[in-house]
């Protein structure tokens, strides 16, 4: 079961950042989703895990856009080691830990997306406006975090996403 319903949080992120939040957007920037929930999964599981869904949620974001396949892949992965590292160093049953924990996860996400458009294409643009975009972005997945988090730690540590052993 914890596999099903790790498997449909990608995939119902993507549905409502590209329906519900599409209609509630703030100057075009609806939250990353996918993000928060990779970076929660990073949270509660380490680093290797982390990395690993990661890699998966971005590449399955990379494959619904149709755009820069691999992109979103390798930024989610590296955002969700990153945050996977600092597991046995906090308090994961605070939710200040997974709304500072999004916050920089965010940054580092949009830092490396950044790195890989520049480096990868030319013509890219930077403007001015990128910096508030991020904000927005960093401002919209706060909003959406504590009680998304709540959910996801009481869920992985008694319900549907805790982690039984079996395979």
């Amino acid at each position: 079961m914890r596999f099903i319903v790790l498997a449909l949080l990608p995939l119902l992120a993507i549905f409502f950042q590209s329906t519900f939040f599409a209609s509630y957007s703030i100057k075009g920037v609806v939250p990353d989703l996918v993000l928060v929930f990779v970076i929660f999964y990073a949270l509660l599981n380490g680093a290797d895990k982390g990395a690993r869904y990661g890699l998966l949620c971005g590449l399955l974001e990379d494959l619904y856009t149709g755009r820069f396949i691999g992109m979103n892949a390798v930024s989610k992965s590296v955002t969700a080691y990153i945050i996977g590292r600092m597991q046995h160093r906090v308090f994961t049953e605070n939710v200040a830990v997974g709304i500072i924990s999004v916050v920089i996860g965010t940054l580092l996400n949009t830092f490396l997306l950044l790195i890989i458009a520049l480096v990868y294409f030319a013509a890219f643009n930077l403007t001015t406006s990128f910096l508030m975009d991020t904000l927005y972005q960093v401002g919209y997945n706060v909003l959406l975090t504590t009680p998304i988090y709540l959910w996801y730690y009481q869920s992985s540590k008694r319900g549907l996403l805790k982690d039984t052993g079996e395979r």
